[in-house]
């Protein structure tokens, strides 16, 4: 052991709680030994311990610094960012972050690299520090992508903090995106507080209903992070989603005298009529089937509540979503649908779909029969 780490591992030993000293003692006692993998270990064990937090920053400048190129680097990275969580000065946090980061090489080690630029990033968020931010999470994003085979924990913090920066930005649609692949790299049920889960569970709602371009949020319907807000003050937005998927107007209409509780809900309410309108369309498109897609404007404007004026405008706001295809025939005052976006479906949607499908094998069966009755040589040998 160098001269100045045994000085601090010795003086560490003597000032350590005594819950700490059994396990100063195997740093000690491992480092002597040079069994990397188990010093590793008990170094985290260390830094797990509630009672180690004064001594972490030390421990990490003064001990480990001197044997960090015999850790692995993502590893070594963990260290840094379980260490840093002591530091309160935004200055010295930031120095403490970034001068690791100098000593750990992008080529040799890119995941060491993405985890210790979302701290730098988070950290940055944190003091407001936008364009700062923007920077890291672009660098770490870019290793990202280059990587083929990536620690779910060095994914979920770099999703974490990218949601972050967009939800500080209101910026909803790239949040939804964010948020959601963070709760993929993450087990919901053990890595979140029940706090945490309602209020990801809160903004991942708010991001589906006035993202610009969000009409089709199925994977946050079948989520169970969903379920969280059961029995919650946002239990109603819960509900307004599946509103929304289901394209229910009257629903819509139902809820909308809850939306002073959120005000940012009440602030986009055109956004948000238009946006049901939309939905209604396309579930009309959905429930006439590929045989009663064209309709009228008087149709439509019955299906959406709107006036006759303003369904040309919602049809062509639809095409231009990609939300449906089809044509508008402005001298008939029609709409043919070809094509209706996919989404996931309701138990009732599911149900009518199953009576739709029924249907159709009763034709194709009735069909069949006429062929045979009438062409029997086409089943002959069969």
């Amino acid at each position: 052991m160098s001269d100045s780490a045994a000085s601090y591992i010795s003086a560490a030993l003597s000032a350590a709680p005594p819950e700490l000293r059994p396990i100063v003692q195997d740093l000690q006692r491992l480092y002597d030994r040079k069994l990397w993998h188990q010093l590793t270990l008990a170094l985290f064990k260390f830094l797990d311990h509630p009672l180690s937090q004064p001594y972490r920053v030390d421990l990490f400048n003064q001990f480990v610094k001197h044997f960090e190129d015999k850790i692995n680097p993502l590893r070594l990275a963990e260290m840094c960012v379980a260490t840093s969580k002591s530091i309160e000065e935004p200055d010295k946090l930031l120095v403490f972050l970034t001068t690791v980061l100098a000593r750990i090489p992008a080529s040799k080690a890119p995941e060491a690299n993405v985890l210790l630029l979302s701290s730098i990033a988070h950290a940055k968020l944190l003091f407001g520090d936008m364009d700062g931010t923007k920077v890291d999470l672009g660098v770490a994003g870019r290793l990202l992508d280059d990587l083929s085979d990536v620690e779910s924990s060095v994914r979920a913090a770099y999703y974490s903090v990218a949601a972050d920066y967009f939800k500080a930005k209101a910026d909803y649609v790239p949040y939804y995106k964010h948020s959601l692949l963070y709760l993929a790299c993450v087990n919901v049920e053990t890595d979140l507080t029940g706090e945490e889960k309602i209020a990801r569970a809160h903004d991942l709602s708010i991001s589906a209903l006035l993202g610009d371009t969000l009409y089709n949020f199925g994977e946050l319907l079948m989520h169970p992070i969903l379920a969280s807000l059961d029995g919650s003050a946002h239990e109603w937005i819960k509900s307004l989603l599946f509103t929304f998927n289901e394209g229910n107007i009257g629903k819509f209409e139902a809820l909308s005298p809850q939306f002073p509780r959120e005000p940012i809900l009440q602030e986009n309410y055109p956004f948000l009529r238009q946006k049901i309108c939309l939905m209604a369309l396309i579930e009309a498109a959905f429930k006439r089937g590929i045989n009663g897609r064209t309709m009228s404007f008087q149709t439509i404007a019955e299906e959406t509540k709107l006036p006759h004026d303003e369904v040309e405008h919602l049809v062509m706001k639809a095409l231009s979503l990609h939300l449906i295809r089809g044509t508008l025939d402005q001298v008939s005052s029609t709409a043919h649908i070809s094509w209706v976006q996919p989404r996931v479906l309701s138990r009732q949607q599911i149900g009518e779909l199953a009576v739709r499908l029924g249907g159709w094998c009763e034709k194709l069966q009735k069909t069949e029969n006429f062929v045979k009755d009438n062409q029997p040589e086409l089943f002959a040998g069969l």
